[in-house]
């Protein structure tokens, strides 16, 4: 369905809870609502998850190769982000209106991840200047309603924690070329460590205060959002502004105070559940659509 505007009764409504600190589903400025997270959904793919929070819906898979590194960082692997807005997760994405906005998704999660705190890619090299692993991860949005960026760093995490890269059982130069040698065993694999990579954080304005998880109909009530990458120590690895809104230096200050309390949390909340999936193994029964 499409979004309908909202009326100035309904806009003033809103304001109203958030700054009395009761948002129309009951929560406060800084409580994010119920998430559904799964992971190892799909067999094609190295790793995969999937979240959903109130009516967003997102799907990650994560795919590994072989490749050669830049010539500027020779001891590193590759990451690269790639988002498909499907049309069917809401009529704006028809045509070619999600690529701005899968462009956009594509640039923060890059830049939330280009630092050395939040991956480390030397952990993907093979053979220096040589060879490397090259990570795809391919996001899907299947449904649209609000605080997608949250949402897909959240799977995005998820995803590269569940990611199992093949064992290279020898490596050498032949005559000037690389030969890979892969394990022959499917089961015989490494995973990413995944301490400290970041989540994002929606801190979004609404009058004079700031929410995070917001739902569509509070996005529509914000003239500015801040998205903050947060890294599990609570360090900040990057800041993007959005919106035509400004805001001024002390509430900045505040909402970046807010925004590492909460995700530093949310990043706590997230390891805590993807280890306890973990402890499962075989025993978990997956309740995903994929399978």
């Amino acid at each position: 369905m499409a979004e309908i505007p909202l009326s100035l009764a309904e806009k003033t409504f809103i304001l109203h809870g958030v700054t009395a600190d009761f948002r129309n589903d009951g929560r406060s400025k800084s409580d994010y609502r119920c998430m559904e997270l799964e992971t190892k959904l799909m067999d094609q793919v190295h790793g995969s998850a999937r979240l959903r929070i109130g009516n967003t819906d997102v799907l990650v898979g994560v795919k590994v190769e072989i490749d050669s590194p830049y010539p500027d960082s020779p001891n590193s692997g590759k990451l690269e982000f790639f988002v498909d807005c499907s049309a069917n997760a809401t009529p704006s994405f028809e045509g070619r209106g999600g690529e701005e906005l899968a462009n956009e998704i594509s640039n923060v999660l890059a830049l939330a991840y280009q630092s050395p705190e939040a991956m480390d890619l030397t952990q993907l090299s093979i053979l220096p200047h040589k060879k490397c692993w090259k990570l795809y991860v391919d996001i899907l949005i299947l449904e649209c309603g609000g605080n997608l960026f949250d949402a897909i760093a959240a799977a995005v995490k998820a995803a590269l924690y569940s990611t199992e890269i093949p064992k290279v059982k020898g490596a050498m130069l032949d005559g000037g070329e690389a030969d890979i040698v892969l394990s022959d065993d499917i089961y015989e694999s490494w995973r990413l460590d995944a301490t400290n990579f970041p989540i994002l954080v929606t801190l979004c304005k609404i009058g004079d205060n700031c929410v995070v998880d917001p739902t569509s109909e509070e996005e529509m009530c914000s003239s500015a959002s801040v998205v903050v990458s947060v890294l599990p120590n609570g360090r900040i690895s990057s800041i993007i502004k959005m919106g035509y809104g400004s805001l001024l230096p002390s509430t900045l200050t505040k909402t970046l105070e807010m925004g590492t309390s909460v995700g530093t949390e949310l990043n706590k909340s997230i390891m805590l559940a993807l280890k306890s999936e973990d402890q499962l193994g075989s025993n978990r029964q997956i309740v995903g659509f994929l399978r």
